[in-house]
Parts: C-alpha cells; structure tokens; sequence
C-alpha cells in the first residue's frame, strides 16, 4: 500500500474520484441486488405539480418512509445558499410507515428545515431547488410530445439539485447510533443520507413525466429510460463539509485504507501478467473516461485545463493499449508497471482517474470491503507514556508538521471560524477579518508543532518525566497529545499539509470527501466550493432486480435507439 507521506498530500486527495467503495455505488449495488421495493403510497400533487408525496421503501431489513413536500417558490427567492429559508422541495427519510397524525407534522416541520424540529423517527432532513436551466425544457419538450435533447441535458445533468442532507442527531433526527445499531439497510456510513438524494433524483424524474402529462395529458410523452439514467442530482458544497475529514481522523483514515487495499489488490491481481479480457476491458473504461471529461460543462479555467490535460495523457493510454495489445500480454506487463510510469510522467489527477479505474477491473477482490468503511472514533490518552516516547512519536509520525515554518506570515494566513447566522464553517483572513479569537481547531499542524515545542522546553528540565506529569503543568496539549497517540496507530488519518496557510484550497478537502460519497463531474465555483453531481448514470428504481453490471462510474450521454432501451448499468 502506498505511504501516507504520498497519499495524504492535500492535492493528491483532491485528485480522487469516485470508485467501487464510495457510497453511492455501494448503497445502488445493495438495492439493485437486494431488490428493494419501493412504490408510492401518497401522490397527491395539484396539476403545478405541488402538494406531498410518501413512498413507502421495504428494504431487506427493515420498512422505511420517504416524505417529500411540493412548493411553490418565487423564482426570486430561489437561493442555494445555506442562509437560504424556502426551496422547491423538502423531504426526509423515515423509519417505519408514516400515518396522518405523523404526516401532518412533518408537514409543520419538513419545510422549516433548521427553523423546525423533528423526532427521532426521522433520519435525514433535506431539501432541493428546481434547476432553471433545465427543469422547465425538459417539461415543455415532454409536453410537446419529444425526447429532450440530450446534448442540452449534458450542460447540466440534472433537474434538481440538493443543498443540504442533515443526520445523524441533528434537529432531534436519530442519531448515528441507532440508525447503525437498529437499522441494517442504512448501517454504512452516509448510507441514508445518500438514499435521500436517490429518492429525490427519482421524483424530479417523476415530477417532469407528470407535469407534462398535466399539461397536454392527449400529447405528453414519458421521460425515456436511457435518458432517466443520465439524469443525476445537482449538488453545491462549500466550507460546511470541510472540517469533517480533520474532526473524524480515524474514520477518514478508515475510508483511505479501504481505498488503498483496494488499489494495492488490484495491482497485485496483474502482477502476473495480463490477459485479453482484462485488458480490454480496462481499454474501454479509459475511452469512457475521456468522453466524460469532454462532456464535462465548467466556467472554471483551471478545472477546464486539468480536464484537458487528463484527456490528452488518457488519449495517450488509449492509443499504447490499442497499438501494443498483444506485446503487453506477451511482454508480461504489469499493472504496477503502469503506475509507476504514470507516477513519473502524468499529472496526479490522471494517475488517480487510473487508480480508480483499476480498482473498477476486480471486483471480487475489491466489494467485500465495502463492509470495513466505518470505525469506532474513540481517541485515548496514554498518560504513562514517557515524554521521550512521545517527542520520538512526534519526529516519526508528524514530521510534516515540524517541517513547516510557522513564523512565516503566510504560513498563519488564514483562520477558520463559524459563521454567527447559520454556525456554518468560513474561512478567514488573519488579521483582516474578525473572529480569529473564536477559530476553530483544525490547524493540525500547527497545534502539533506547538506542542513538541513546549515537550522540549519541558524536558530540558524534566527530561524523565511522563505525559500524565506534563498535561498537569500545560493541560491545553491534552487534546493534541491525545490525538497524536491515537492517530500514530493509524497511517492515512492526518491530512499532511497546513491548513491554515494564506494560500491552502479548501476545495481539495471537497472533493476528497465528495469522492467518497461517490459524485462525479466537478465544477469549482470558487476555492471555496465546487458543484457536482449525485448520482448520474445510475440504475433507475425500475431496474432494481434485473441483471445489474455496475459500470457507471464516470457517466456518459446515452445514444438513444427507436425504441426505449430497458437494460440497466
């Protein structure tokens, strides 16, 4: 498995994409094979479209309820924003089956997202905005009785997009701990609050079809499946994620190992050799791969140039895999072979769109540890351990922190605080905006260095002395030193780079963590926070139970035939 001083280098996380352990392929692998039933038991909408649906989902497990509320919303008040306080849909998740008396008040509460209060029946709280650009084409084409074209599909790829998917306690939701305890079907990290985005890409699908019918019921056409599938849900994601992969060290930490074993199993598969079949299939997964990032829509210069450069070192892949096909089998070439040339000579984004695609090629060595994604954050003190051991710990494990020079202005250029109207988390600059008192605790880094310094000076007068004896006379580093014991247990929970620099790019933290709950196409806004989008490609709720090949990872326009194609992947 590869170091942590390789893999947890800011840019490199930020280079991830989506692969067979991230959770929105895992959660669609178990409904499809589980064959989840899920039908609408409420679809009372006026012929705008608005009013409350429920569907009911029986799961392998367990019975669940998923409740979502119509609006209408002034295009004016439209906002995706986190202060926002009205959108298009609302919509949570629920255990068991809803009655009136339940249904009416999440109809008092669902709308009011934060301003309301829920029970602990609920596990996810979210809402949606209609996509301008898309939703009203889409319903006038189907109207007219045509397909939309998929050409103006692909500039956005979906007709809702999400701001906000709360769990796990907040709100008075249930909290991790019972839905990981009592509810199996959603026991996987993030697995319920990625249900909540399938669900909702569903309706937006039946949203379209029934408007449509509403308005021209003689002429109107339904959505075609083909098309379904490549429609996905929008997301935008900004600070509020970021902090998440600092405070949850050791689940993080979990999450990259599995991805790590995964890549090191696949590489290890092909030490061997490769055949045809492999091979083949790994030469189609790279021309799909360069036609995603072709169709990929983004005003950012940068993202555009880091998606041409990707094509242009794939497209050179490409052409040494068609040309050599046969020497590379005969010549017993090996996947780590390929890695390492790729390492040397391509851009870090193309060596992990390669890594992602070698963990697609087995996935019999790869699902299984779909099961090891979640983890017990508990962190412990070990008092007796010597202030010796533990300044020798500290130049082992964190010498990326020792390394960086934090006198240097820039190096402490920027804090992170919590916005006072919504608790959210911004980023500041130091000395120029106010709240540097109340920043929170995410310079890793820096609190690491801080306390090796004051270990030193404390040793020159107490060198035998222990921790327990030190955290007496500065018990501040009681928390840092807590962490650094348990995480030098761990090899991928610390992100090794200083987060507080003037200069640090918080959207590479995004787009790790979004990696993982398995969005594609990213579109950076600002590096702050970065569109994307959920979900696109994936199976339809009517192809659950058929025969399923999970290949939609970097989804492409669908070439529509004469009649609706029914095949699923």
């Amino acid at each position: 498995m590869r170091p942590a001083s390789q893999v947890m280098q800011l840019n490199r996380l930020g280079s991830f994409h989506q692969s067979r352990l991230s959770f929105m392929r895992t959660l669609v692998r178990r409904m499809v094979q589980e064959n989840w039933q899920i039908n609408s038991t409420v679809f009372d909408l006026d012929t705008e479209g608005y009013g409350t649906a429920v569907y009911e989902v029986k799961a392998k497990y367990g019975t669940y309820s998923y409740v979502l509320f119509s609006h209408y919303l002034d295009p004016e008040n439209r906002n995706d924003r986190v202060i926002a306080d009205q959108w298009d849909l609302t919509m949570a998740l629920c255990e068991g089956s809803v009655d009136a008396e339940q249904l009416e008040f999440l109809r008092n509460n669902v709308p009011k997202q934060e301003a309301g209060r829920v029970d602990s029946r609920v596990f996810v709280l979210s809402r949606g905005n209609r996509s301008g650009r898309t939703f009203d084409y889409v319903v006038d084409q189907l109207t007219q009785g045509r397909q939309p074209d998929v050409d103006v599909i692909a500039e956005v790829g979906y007709l809702y997009r999400t701001t906000a998917a709360y769990g796990s306690g907040k709100l008075g939701m249930a909290d991790w701990e019972k839905v990981r305890t009592k509810h199996r079907d959603f026991a996987r990290p993030f697995a319920a609050e990625m249900f909540t985005c399938f669900m909702l890409r569903h309706f937006s699908l039946q949203h379209a079809d029934y408007i449509a019918a509403q308005r021209a019921p003689k002429t109107a056409v339904k959505l075609d499946d083909d098309i379904k599938r490549y429609f996905g849900i929008g997301n935008s994601t900004g600070l509020g994620m970021a902090p998440f992969l600092i405070n949850h060290p050791l689940l993080i930490n979990q999450w990259i190992e599995q991805r790590e074993t995964a890549l090191a199993r696949a590489i290890m598969a092909g030490r061997e050799g490769l055949d045809t079949a492999i091979l083949d299939r790994f030469a189609s997964g790279t021309a799909r791969v360069i036609q995603h990032l072709g169709e990929i829509s983004t005003g950012d210069t940068q993202q555009n140039i880091s998606n041409g450069l990707v094509r242009e070192e794939l497209q050179e892949l490409e052409h040494w895999l068609r040309a050599e096909g046969k020497n590379i089998i005969d010549s017993h070439y090996s996947w780590a072979e390929l890695v390492q040339y790729a390492e040397c000579n391509w851009h870090i984004e193309t060596q992990e769109v390669i890594n992602s695609m070698l963990i697609e090629l087995y996935p019999e060595l790869v699902d299984e540890l779909e099961e090891m994604m979640a983890v017990e954050e508990d962190q412990h003190l070990v008092p007796q351990m010597s202030l010796d051991d533990l300044k020798d710990l500290i130049e082992d494990k964190y010498d990326w922190a020792l390394a960086i020079d934090f006198s240097r202005t820039e190096s402490q250029g920027s804090f992170w605080y919590r916005s006072e109207e919504k608790m959210e988390p911004r980023l500041g600059q130091t000395y120029v905006d106010m709240g540097m008192e109340k920043q929170m605790p995410l310079a890793i880094g820096r609190m690491v260095r801080e306390c090796y310094d004051e270990i030193c000076i404390y040793m020159t007068e107490f060198p035998q002395q222990d921790v327990a004896h030190f955290i007496l006379q500065q018990p501040n580093f009681s928390g840092a030193i807590c962490r650094i014991q348990t995480m030098a247990r761990s090899q991928y929970g610390d992100i090794r780079e200083n987060l507080v620099h003037s200069d640090v790019l918080p959207i590479h933290l995004l787009r790790c963590k979004l990696s993982f709950f398995g969005v594609s196409k990213f579109d950076p806004r600002s590096r702050l926070w970065v569109r994307n989008t959920m979900f696109q490609g994936a199976p339809l709720i009517s192809d659950f139970g058929k025969p399923f090949f999970d290949d939609w990872q970097f989804p492409i326009k669908p070439v529509l035939s004469s009649t609706s194609d029914s095949s699923v992947g």
